[in-house]
C-alpha cells in the first residue's frame, strides 16, 4: 500500500468516528435530562462534528477527485464508512450514552496527545486544536462515570450494565493493519498498541473511583474500521443523509 492510498484511508476512519459518534450525541438535542446536559452533550457533538469537517476535508484533498467534506460525509455508502463500532452503538439513556464517550474519550484523548507530533503538517494541526477540545470531553465523561457510579443504587446498577454491555466495542480502538503500519513508518499515525496499557491504566482508575467493576478483557466485537459494521449505522446514515439523498447538491 502507497503512503497517499494509506493516508486517504486514515484520515477517513480519524474522520468518521468523529462525525458518527457527533452524529449520535446530536440525537440527544431537546431530550437531555436536564437543560444544562441537554447543552453539553451537543456542545460535544459540535465539536467532534467540526472536528470531521477538517478530517473529510483533508481526505478530500489527499484523494484528488474533487470530493469535500460534504460529498465524503453525505455521499458514500455504508461499507465506505471506516468509523469504529463504538461510535454507532445506539445512545440508550443518559448513563449509556457516557459509558460510550468515556471509552472513546480517553482513546481519542490518548491518539491525539501523539498525532500533535505527527509528520503529516495537517493532521498534526488539526490535532492540536482538536486536543483542547477532548480534554474537556474527557474530564466531563470521566466526571459523570464517578458521579453515576459512586450515586444512588440504581445510578450504579444503571451505568455498571451500560459499561458491561459496551465493554466489547473497546478492543477495536487499538487494532491496527496495513494503512496503519505504512504511516506509522513515516511518522504520520501512531503505534496503537502503545496507547492501550495507557488507555486501560486511566479507565481502570476512574472505575475504581466510581466504585465500578472493570470487565474482563476477552472476545471483541471489530469490523467498522474495515466497513463492515453493525445494523445501526444504517439507520443512522438514512437520517444523516436523509436530505441530501432527496434533494441532491441542495445548499442551505
Amino acid at each position: 500500500m502507497d503512503i497517499k492510498e494509506a493516508l486517504f484511508k486514515y484520515t477517513l476512519r480519524l474522520g468518521d468516528n468523529s462525525l458518527i459518534l457527533g452524529h449520535r450525541l446530536s440525537e440527544w438535542c431537546g431530550h437531555g435530562p436536564i437543560l444544562e446536559q441537554d447543552i453539553a452533550l451537543i456542545n460535544v457533538a459540535l465539536d467532534l462534528i467540526g472536528q470531521s469537517r477538517s478530517y473529510l476535508a483533508y481526505a478530500g484533498e489527499i484523494e484528488g477527485k474533487g470530493r469535500d467534506e460534504d460529498a465524503m460525509a453525505y455521499l458514500r455508502v455504508e461499507r465506505d464508512f471506516y468509523n469504529v463500532l463504538l461510535a454507532e452503538q445506539p445512545n440508550g439513556d443518559f448513563g449509556r450514552t457516557i459509558a460510550r464517550q468515556f471509552f472513546f474519550d480517553v482513546f481519542h484523548f490518548l491518539l491525539l496527545e501523539k498525532l500533535t507530533s505527527s509528520t503529516d503538517e495537517q493532521i498534526a494541526a488539526i490535532a492540536v486544536k482538536s486536543l483542547k477540545e477532548v480534554t474537556y470531553h474527557l474530564r466531563y465523561s470521566s466526571e459523570w462515570i464517578i458521579r453515576l457510579g459512586d450515586g444512588t443504587e440504581e445510578s450504579h446498577r444503571r451505568i455498571q450494565e451500560s459499561i458491561d454491555e459496551l465493554w466489547m466495542y473497546t478492543g477495536e480502538m487499538f487494532e491496527m493493519d496495513e494503512v496503519d503500519e505504512t504511516l506509522i513508518g513515516v511518522g504520520i499515525a501512531t503505534d496503537l498498541s502503545a496507547l492501550k496499557p495507557l488507555w486501560e491504566e486511566k479507565v481502570s482508575e476512574v472505575l475504581k473511583e466510581a466504585t465500578l467493576n472493570q470487565p474482563e478483557s476477552g472476545w471483541m466485537q471489530s469490523g467498522g474500521r474495515k466497513g463492515i459494521h453493525s445494523e445501526h449505522l444504517g439507520f443512522l446514515l438514512s437520517e444523516l443523509q436523509y436530505l441530501q439523498r432527496t434533494v441532491p447538491n441542495a445548499k442551505w
